[in-house]
């Protein structure tokens, strides 16, 4: 079952909504057929069962309880965040011994949040409250799972803290929701948080297709007492009017080389002067110190540098 980005439900309705944290990690239907083994399958279908064998004690927990269960693999820094950028490390490994190498050294963890089947019984019909204290009746704790808690009614409340502890949002399920495998559905709404940044433009790259010749991203950094630190490139939400300003004003700033300190990835940039400011939105940070996830949002002509 998919959630539908939504803004979160309006204060007036928030007691018919449960709210969850939005995990940064791979969806996952995690099958224990009760004989102490354990299935790993993607939301794209693939079995990943190989890839995590860290989560097969989670089978050996199950023994003697069939069970369907759905949630998140992700792999937490050392604030207990979800960090995209370690769980890239794992994902696709499928040589047994390089996963268990891996296991050990940047370990998963499976955030578990429904419950679709459970000892004989179907529990798709069953309404998101019911599901839930199953759920949290199997007593799921463990060193790589866990069943993280779910706040009723009060979504504001989910909104801040996860703001303040650095998750990617809240997804809001209606109290009420059957479990709909597949469908994208309104009973489930996800909200991201976003944040927004003034950043300097140091260079772009060109489109491709009917935007040659015009900027397909822009290459973006901060300045810091070193220099220009390199942040990522950004090309989302530009229409092809802002391309075509953005290739005029950048035309008139060509620089040699680039303006940034580290080195920059990008074949083919092009270099300017490191002038003109734009404001981007973003959903975080990586570990390599880039933007997650960044849309253009507009030019700032009334900043010619970040000071």
């Amino acid at each position: 079952m998919l959630a539908t980005p939504a803004p979160l439900p309006a204060e007036d309705d928030e007691a018919s909504w449960g709210f969850e944290v939005k995990w940064d990690g791979v969806r996952c239907v995690a099958g224990a057929p009760g004989d102490g083994s354990l299935r790993l399958v993607t939301r794209a279908g693939n079995d990943v069962t190989r890839t995590y064998p860290e989560l097969q004690g989670l089978g050996e927990r199950l023994a003697g309880r069939p069970v369907v269960l759905d949630g998140e693999i992700v792999v937490v820094d050392e604030k207990g965040r979800p960090d995209f950028g370690l769980l890239q490390r794992r994902m696709g490994v499928t040589n047994p011994r390089r996963a268990a190498h891996l296991a050990m050294e940047c370990p998963v963890h499976l955030m578990l949040f429904d419950v679709m089947y459970l000892d004989g019984a179907l529990l798709t019909e069953l309404p998101y409250r019911e599901r839930r204290a199953l759920l949290y009746g199997l007593g799921l704790g463990g060193p790589n799972w866990s069943v993280p808690a779910h706040l009723e009614g009060h979504g504001r409340q989910a909104w801040d803290a996860t703001l303040a502890s650095g998750f990617e949002g809240v997804l809001a399920k209606r109290l009420t929701s059957r479990y709909l495998p597949g469908v994208r559905s309104p009973d489930w709404r996800k909200t991201k948080h976003v944040i927004t940044l003034d950043v300097v433009i140091g260079g772009w790259a060109e489109g491709r297709g009917h935007l040659s010749g015009l900027p397909g991203a822009l290459l973006t950094g901060l300045p810091e007492p070193s220099g220009l630190r390199y942040t990522g490139s950004v090309g989302s939400g530009l229409s092809e009017y802002e391309r075509g300003e953005l290739a005029r004003y950048l035309g008139v700033i060509p620089r040699a080389g680039s303006p940034f300190t580290g080195p920059v990835d990008v074949p083919g940039a092009h270099w300017v002067e490191p002038r003109l400011v734009a404001e981007v939105v973003f959903s975080g940070w990586t570990a390599s110190g880039r933007l997650r996830h960044p849309t253009w949002h507009r030019l700032r002509p009334d900043l010619t540098r970040l000071g």
